[in-house]
């Protein structure tokens, strides 16, 4: 194997990320008050959300940005009553240094697709069984059979597809015994983790979400349970534990995403639920949270499988991906 000679190479993409943006924040490029967002910033960086996610939670940490009243993050700290500054972040010409670029660009280039990739895969699991045709995902994403196998390895290491057993890449079906298993197994692991994390939760980000329920109505269900996890469950300190959670989410958020996309509404009565968790949550009341986050867990698990009987039967000849082959 050729090891590239570009030093940052092997640095995790966050922290390329970050870098980009803590120096464009520092050189007055990013001017104070301006919003980041997740999806725009992946764009400018060709990368999927994930990395930038934990790069803005780096900037937080540094108090470079800040939390407000809306989506994203603002620039500058807190406190000094600064307006929203809301324009495409391709506006500022960002400054990225070509050792950074080249770093973000080469590396591990199965990550650039993976998400697109990930979504198609789970979204048609709704509708059946689906075969993935490899030289099909190939000439669909203009890439090499490598970068491909390298996508299709790791969605079966995350539970997304198999094998069958003459070798063909099988995604599908989502039924109903496998998401009251998935929830099941939510149930159980969650709240244990919860309980784990209390000592180690950090309340005033937790406290901060509450506000914002109140006050952004934008705010999803996807979002508010990525916040339980990170800010709250993945604080437990039992890296194995959440994995296990984070593997068992996977597919649920997946196809979680995929309903709403295929024009399901807002669920306000889920956003309701997580308003009282992150409430016990604030207040220390653990026991009360592990309770509550486990019957929430029952309730969404039955509101999921009806969401799914819904879309199930729209007919979607025809709409899904051309390297997904019905079976």
């Amino acid at each position: 194997m050729i090891r590239s000679s570009n030093p940052l190479a092997q640095e995790p993409r966050y922290e390329l990320i970050a870098r980009v943006l803590r120096d464009n924040i520092h050189s007055g490029t990013l001017p104070d008050g301006f919003v980041l967002l997740e999806g725009p910033i992946a764009a400018v960086m060709q990368t999927s959300r994930m990395p930038v996610q934990t790069a803005l939670r780096q900037l937080l940490d540094e108090g470079l940005v800040h939390r407000f009243d809306g989506r994203g993050y603002l620039v500058g700290r807190g406190g000094n009553g600064i307006v929203p500054l809301r324009r495409d972040i391709r506006d500022f010409d960002l400054t990225i240094p070509p050792l950074v670029d080249d770093a973000l660009q080469t590396r591990n280039t199965w990550r650039h697709v993976y998400d697109e990739v990930e979504e198609e895969v789970a979204s048609c699991q709704i509708f059946g069984e689906f075969r993935i045709v490899e030289t099909e995902l190939a000439e669909h994403l203009g890439v090499s059979r490598t970068v491909v196998r390298d996508v299709l390895a790791r969605l079966q290491e995350r539970g997304l597809i198999r094998k069958s057993p003459t070798s063909h890449w099988i995604a599908g079906p989502l039924t109903a015994r496998t998401v009251r298993e998935k929830f099941e197994l939510r149930g159980i692991i969650e709240p244990a983790a919860l309980r784990l994390a209390a000592p180690h939760i950090r309340y005033a980000e937790v406290e901060a979400f509450l506000d914002r329920i109140g006050h952004d109505p934008t705010i999803t269900p996807e979002e508010l349970g990525d916040a339980l996890l990170e800010h709250c469950i993945a604080q437990a300190p039992n890296t194995a534990l959440v994995e296990m959670i984070r593997s068992n989410r996977l597919l649920l958020s997946a196809v979680d995403r995929a309903l709403i996309r295929l024009g399901l509404p807002r669920d306000e009565d889920t956003i309701e639920q997580y308003q009282t968790l992150f409430d016990l949550i604030s207040r220390h009341p653990i026991d009360s949270a592990c309770e509550y986050l486990r019957d929430h867990l029952s309730i969404t698990a039955r509101r999921y499988l009806a969401r799914m009987k819904i879309v199930a039967v729209i007919p979607k000849a025809g709409a899904f991906a051309p390297y997904l082959s019905p079976q």
